[in-house]
């Protein structure tokens, strides 16, 4: 079978154009060859067609083959050049290779042609193959493989362009933050290629809304970001209406089911006062988880004086220094004595841990610095994980702890981001196995809230952990919901009463009423209680008498370090 071979033929002989033709053809070659012999045909056939390669005799009367070559060159066509000349002299074939052609073959050895070509159309394939390559290469480096979309790395760089001309021209921008809802419900319902196909569809379809000028990309799994150039903040928050409204509107018919999402937007001004591609980002951020607190599928605008929005902001900065925290192991552990009431035992028998991070500048922070943003950003499991093996490891080397060598009963809280991690139940049991410390020296406390709000998942939990000989403590019962119907489902052992009740029981009756009333359901149960923030005598001797078994609070006992 032949094969296709397009020739651009520079040659003025029409006999050696014949003699050429029949050699290519004898050699296999199904040819389309256009012949020119002067620079204005040449110009004219060089950029009409897409050529394999360009043979040219070497002198012609008004064209050479120094200036084919050349011209080619000129244009940046990868071409095989091939100079096919009666007579050349050996110094000017060695100044051609040089320039550039491919290769010179004399037209009495016409023979050696067609290998020729097939050797430099290999090469030109191979030149072709890489040059794609490169092309993908750079593409996948600056864009989204799944939807074609600018990436992560694209998209800041846009962002740095913009800022610059932020300061420079004082231009106006905005950028957009788009966050999918419950886009994780379609990946767990409809599988992974459901999502994938979501996210492509739903890219286009934003991709359609959005100004030649602006850039939409990826910035990763259902996050998306909108750089809105020569915007005012005005119009950014007209058109995030209306990007909300095309998410809103898409649909997706999959395996017989219509799948569907919404979006929080947060908005963030781009101006000279910006200085950095990071505080921009983080500003967009920060009004994106403030929109989905507000209820999701809206959008929120960031601006400097909003308390809301500062707040989280400052959970943001946390979450970089809770890793740092982590990798090098600046949290200490402080414990607080849980005092018995009733008698029957000693005031340090049980005490509580209470962690802290010890700051850049050694100072200690305190849990309600930092705990919300662990919690919110799902670092609270890794700060768990922390809590237990340091106390197992200490527990374990028989090391004296600081005034807790009468210790019996320790209490360990867990967040109840921690009660939705899988895989913190069999770590915890091994955990405790493999320390070889007596199970029930440990006490784990939950607060009320986590555990009603998932109450299967929680009484499998504690049961499990109750089964190892562990104890259980219900934490800040009466601040959330409070239901004494949930005593009689969870599997505990003790009731500690929200301090908010506990403090005022002198002076508020309401107070001293809901803590009477807790702790006789609590006996009622079988559950030993605990009150939590006495801070006066006199409110501990009001608890003494109204029966409650134990308490805790800086009036009793102020937290101290559990090492020494």
């Amino acid at each position: 079978m032949n094969r296709p071979l397009r020739v651009l033929l520079v040659e003025d002989s029409e006999t050696d154009a014949l003699l050429l033709e029949r050699e290519l053809a004898r050699s296999g070659f199904a040819l389309q060859l256009s012949r020119v012999d002067n620079r204005e045909a040449f110009e004219q056939a060089i950029g009409q067609d897409r050529w394999d390669v360009l043979i040219t005799d070497h002198n012609l009367p008004s064209f050479s083959s120094e200036a084919a070559l050349a011209r080619t060159r000129e244009l940046g066509l990868d071409l095989p050049v091939i100079i096919v000349s009666g007579t050349i002299g050996e110094d000017v074939a060695v100044a051609a290779m040089k320039a550039g052609a491919s290769d010179y073959i004399m037209k009495d050895n016409l023979a050696r042609l067609a290998p020729a070509i097939e050797r430099e159309l290999r090469e030109a394939g191979m030149r072709r193959q890489h040059r794609e390559a490169e092309a993908t290469i750079r593409h996948l480096a600056f864009h989204d493989s799944l939807t074609g979309l600018p990436n992560r790395h694209r998209f800041e760089q846009r962002l740095a362009l913009a800022l610059n001309s932020a300061r420079e021209w004082n231009k106006q921008h905005a950028l957009l933050y788009i966050d999918l809802d419950q886009f994780k419900v379609v990946n767990d319902t409809c599988g992974h290629m459901a999502g994938d196909q979501l996210l492509r569809q739903l890219a286009e379809a934003m991709q359609a809304k959005v100004r030649d000028s602006d850039t939409l990309a990826r910035l990763g799994g259902d996050e998306f970001g909108l750089l809105l150039e020569g915007c005012p903040l005005g119009r950014a928050e007209e058109l995030a209406g209306q990007m909300l409204q095309t998410i809103s509107d898409f649909r997706l018919h999959w395996d017989g089911k219509l799948l569907t999402v919404g979006a929080s937007i947060g908005v963030a001004p781009i101006s000279a006062l910006d200085l950095r591609v990071d505080d921009v980002l983080r500003n967009a951020d920060i009004a994106c988880y403030l929109a989905k607190e507000h209820g999701r599928n809206r959008f929120q605008v960031y601006t400097e004086d909003d308390q809301d929005l500062q707040r989280r902001r400052g959970e943001m900065q946390w979450v970089a220094r809770l890793r740092w925290a982590l990798e090098n192991d600046r949290f200490v552990l402080h414990r607080q004595n849980i005092v018995p009431l009733q008698g029957g035992g000693r005031p340090g028998d049980r005490c509580e841990l209470l962690i802290r991070l010890r700051d850049e500048d050694d100072q200690l922070a305190s849990p309600t610095s930092f705990l919300p943003a662990a919690e919110r950003f799902g670092q609270a499991p890794a700060i768990d994980r922390w809590v237990v093996n340091h106390l197992l490891a200490a527990l374990a080397s028989g090391r004296p702890l600081h005034a807790g060598d009468k210790a019996r009963r320790f209490f360990i809280n867990l967040s109840g981001v921690t009660l939705n991690d899988d895989s913190f139940y069999d770590f915890l049991r091994e955990a405790i196995r493999r320390s070889g410390v007596a199970p029930e020296m440990l006490c784990f406390e939950i607060t009320e809230t986590a555990a009603i709000g998932n109450l299967d998942r929680s009484v499998r939990f504690m049961a499990g952990i109750r089964a190892e000989g562990c104890a259980f403590a219900l934490d800040d019962f009466g601040a959330g919901l409070s239901s004494f119907t949930y005593l009689k489902a969870l599997p505990i052992d003790y009731l500690k009463i929200d301090g908010a009740f506990v403090r005022n029981i002198t002076t508020n009756e309401l107070d001293c009423a809901i803590v009477e009333s807790v702790n006789r359901v609590g006996h009622v149960v079988g559950l030993k209680t605990i009150a939590e923030f006495v801070e006066t005598d006199e409110v501990g001797q009001r608890l003494q008498q109204i029966g409650v078994d134990y308490a805790q609070g800086f009036g009793l006992h102020r937290p101290e370090a559990l090492l020494p």
